[in-house]
């Protein structure tokens, strides 16, 4: 539930060959932003016997009375981060305000407190974001912080067109030494990943600071911790066996190194299942380029970061020790080859088309063939809101017979919930569970494309793509140029047929 400075249709990597189902399950769990439980804290109307709010156990405040929230920066799957202004002082500052309403179970109010915490725990730290105060009124959560305006780590590499392992290594300097911070605080992050991390300002030598400590736990001495949490590429093969320790922000911090220094990620595949096997299996590739032409030292540091074996894995206080990493070590100025980002930006761009024309699909799907999934959708609504709650779709899951688990029902959560609002509407209900088989029917296909082919010449133009983005709220210049980029294979500007089927048959690919 950290900090989210990203877009709204700002998307995980995931295929529709990746959605979760039930015919599934030797599928590792999805990693996901929390477990809730059973037990459901109305948390939006005042406590009668005390003025303290419920989540913050703390007076409430009137945060319009402090700060003047002025334009939307980002909006996640808790909360929506406004450009803040300081009454008394002018300076400004982020805000994340988080509707209590998301904060539907006691595991969710104890997440929202323990963020609080850590961030409090660890503000002042280098390279972590200054900790304003948190408050809280009879509707939501607001977190203010630090503002962080210089854009994130990749968008800032693409940004630049040229950088060396000398910059790679400031990076992962940055990267690392929140890592050792972390351990020597006594915290475990959980979920380092490039989009966490964002410059504090535009200038050449801004400082990198990490906006989000969501999913981060105080470590518990001798506690096993068996939670899968985190980002798919990012995550280490002790998080998928569900036995691990605090070495595995090492891993994550060594995954994010080797796609500074390549532009793709170490354990790739279509599906998260494959990036899983991927992961448990270990083997790193040095041979593809750019690696002949990378430092020994560079890949001496990778291979000790990405250690199968937590125990033999080198420590966040040794790797900022390490020759390669040192301030003046052995990292090469020598310019990284440009073939590196454009991989980096195609890893960035995450194919956001496809998810929009499998929404498209189903809402184009005929009566005949959503009957069965409407009636499903009605038996799970129990309260005729028109929208499907966790607790709704694990009770009515159950009601079926489904032996998911809590994780799986999360992770079902998850990937249908599209516009993060914490429920499912019934287009995102059909979305999600709409067979893989309907995708590979030519006729919905078809009618995909024509949908975005408004004038029917057989071609997506970029105007095309960018009138349908509109209607979704995924319309910006940026967001339709990597598209473009993305699923155009023969480059002549606009999509045709073939190039459409091939980007809905494959995974997101680099």
């Amino acid at each position: 539930m950290g900090l989210c400075f990203t877009k709204t249709y700002d998307i995980p990597i995931t295929t529709s060959s990746e959605k979760p189902t039930s015919q599934q399950p030797s599928l590792p769990p999805k990693p996901k932003p929390r477990t809730s439980s059973s037990t459901t804290t109305p948390l939006t109307k005042r406590p009668s016997s005390s003025l303290l709010g419920p989540v913050l156990q703390k007076p409430f405040t009137d945060i319009n009375s402090l700060f003047i929230l002025e334009k939307e920066l980002g909006r996640g799957q808790f909360g929506v981060t406004y450009l803040c202004r300081e009454r008394a002082t002018g300076a400004t500052y982020a805000c994340k305000s988080v509707s209590k309403r998301k904060l539907v179970s006691r595991s969710d109010v104890d997440d929202m407190r323990r963020e609080v915490m850590i961030l409090q725990h660890l503000t002042g730290q280098p390279n972590v974001v200054e900790f304003r105060g948190a408050y809280e009124d009879e509707q939501r959560v607001h977190l203010v912080m630090e503002l962080c305006s210089g854009g994130e780590l990749f968008d800032r590499i693409i940004a630049k067109g040229s950088y060396t392992e000398r910059k790679a290594a400031k990076i992962c300097r940055a990267i690392v030494n929140v890592v050792h911070v972390c351990h020597f605080m006594g915290v475990m992050h959980r979920d380092l990943k490039p989009e966490n991390f964002l410059f504090v300002n535009k200038d050449e030598d801004s400082d990198l600071k990490a906006i989000d400590f969501g999913l981060s736990v105080f470590i518990e001495e001798g506690k096993i911790y068996k939670e899968i949490v985190g980002s798919a590429y990012y995550v280490a093969p002790e998080v998928l066996r569900r036995n691990y320790g605090k070495e595995v922000d090492v891993w994550s911090a060594g995954v994010i190194l080797y796609i500074l220094l390549c532009g793709v990620p170490p354990f790739w595949a279509e599906t998260e299942k494959g990036i899983f096997d991927a992961i448990l299996q270990g083997e790193i590739d040095f041979t593809s380029a750019p690696w002949p032409f990378i430092s020994p030292s560079a890949k001496d540091l990778i291979r000790k970061m990405l250690t199968k074996d937590p125990k033999k894995r080198i420590t966040a206080s040794q790797v900022l020790e390490h020759p390669w990493l040192k301030e003046d070590g052995e990292a090469s100025d020598k310019p990284m080859h440009s073939a590196v980002l454009s991989r980096m930006k195609q890893f960035r761009a995450m194919n956001k088309m496809k998810k929009l024309a499998m929404k498209v699909i189903a809402e184009n799907l005929s009566e005949e063939e959503i009957k069965g999934l409407k009636q499903m959708f009605k038996n799970m609504d129990t309260d005729r809101s028109g929208t499907i709650t966790y607790e709704e779709l694990k009770i009515g899951l159950n009601k079926l017979g489904s032996k998911l688990s809590e994780t799986e029902v999360q992770q079902l959560m998850d990937a249908a919930d599209v516009d993060k609002n914490g429920s499912i509407d019934y287009i995102e209900f059909i979305t999600a569970t709409m067979h893989r088989h309907k995708l590979e029917k030519d006729e919905h296909l078809y009618k995909a494309f024509q949908y975005f082919d408004k004038d029917g010449s057989g071609y997506i133009t970029r105007d095309e793509l960018r009138q349908t983005m509109t209607q979704y709220g995924m319309g910006d210049e940026a967001t339709i140029s990597e598209i473009i980029d993305d699923v155009d294979t023969d480059k002549d500007g606009r999509i045709n047929y073939d190039e459409f089927v091939a980007m809905m048959r494959k995974g997101s690919h680099v």
